[in-house]
């Protein structure tokens, strides 16, 4: 009964918050594998042991990657935003106008993804524009399993990764591999002595100070039940997207070294090819 109620509900918020998407870009026949760029600690690893592989392996960017040297060496073909500060916060965040300049920048072929009720500025011809939805649904799998495919919702994107993999199978990819996806909150989660939840989330860059306190503002009223249930939808999210994986026959691993995330095999990158 639940889950014929949460379809219902499904339904209702697909009337109301799915927008129509076109169809996606899709990778030359011969380049099935993508590497999803996560902007954990691990990354820098990643990046440090593997730039070969990376240089010759279609790569997925997140968040303010853009705002990294590393974003111009790796040249990814693809990245993806997800969060309403980077389309809304341009005016007070230089970070924000920063990550567009940069994106701006960009010379080689690229396809942008964004949820699809988002304004963006202008970008270079060489940028493709990718939408998506992120109606959340839930309910019986059959009927989720098909909205997924029609892009019409998607497991709820609680964070950017959820939305790169459904992305990521939606654009046609065969084998996944999840990289910088720590996902090391809880062991970085505190409360200070005013009774205010900290969340330090590293990543494989150092964040300024503009974007520390933007984050300690954005936990500055939040109580340790809500973080740890958001944390919790998070995780139950990626078990929905292995299921919707399956289904599809895409493989998804997760190369990353410690990742908290339990629910996709655990493979090192592959091998580069030989010269």
């Amino acid at each position: 009964m639940r889950k014929l109620t949460d379809t219902i509900l499904t339904m209702g918020k697909i009337a109301v918050m799915t927008r129509r998407v076109g169809k996606p870009v899709t990778p030359p026949a011969p380049a099935r594998r993508l590497i999803i760029l996560g902007n954990g600690p691990s990354l820098r690893q990643t990046i440090d042991e593997n730039a070969d592989l990376l240089a010759e392996t279609e790569t997925m960017a997140v968040n303010f990657a853009a705002n990294t040297p590393e974003y111009f060496t790796l040249r990814p073909a693809r990245y993806i935003l997800t969060d309403p500060h980077f389309f809304e916060g341009a005016e007070k965040d230089p970070n924000v106008r920063r990550l567009w300049e940069n994106l701006q920048k960009t010379s080689w072929e690229m396809t942008l993804h964004v949820p699809a009720r988002r304004k963006i500025p202008a970008l270079p011809a060489n940028i493709k524009v990718q939408r998506y939805n992120m109606t959340p649904g839930e309910g019986l799998r059959w009927v989720c399993r098909r909205l997924y495919k029609l892009g019409m919702a998607t497991p709820r994107p609680r964070n950017v990764l959820i939305a790169a993999l459904m992305e990521a199978i939606r654009s046609g990819y065969e084998e996944i591999y999840l990289t910088g996806a720590d996902h090391s909150w809880p062991h970085t989660l505190y409360v200070d002595g005013q009774n205010r939840v900290v969340s330090v989330q590293p990543h494989y860059y150092q964040d300024n100070k503009e974007e520390l306190e933007r984050v300690a503002d954005v936990y500055s009223d939040r109580r340790m039940h809500d973080v740890l249930g958001n944390m919790a939808v998070a995780f139950r999210s990626y078990h929905q997207v292995r299921d919707y994986a399956d289904w599809r026959g895409v493989k998804i691993y997760n190369a990353t070294p410690e990742s908290l995330i339990d629910a996709f095999e655990r493979r090192p990158l592959p091998e580069k090819k030989a010269d």
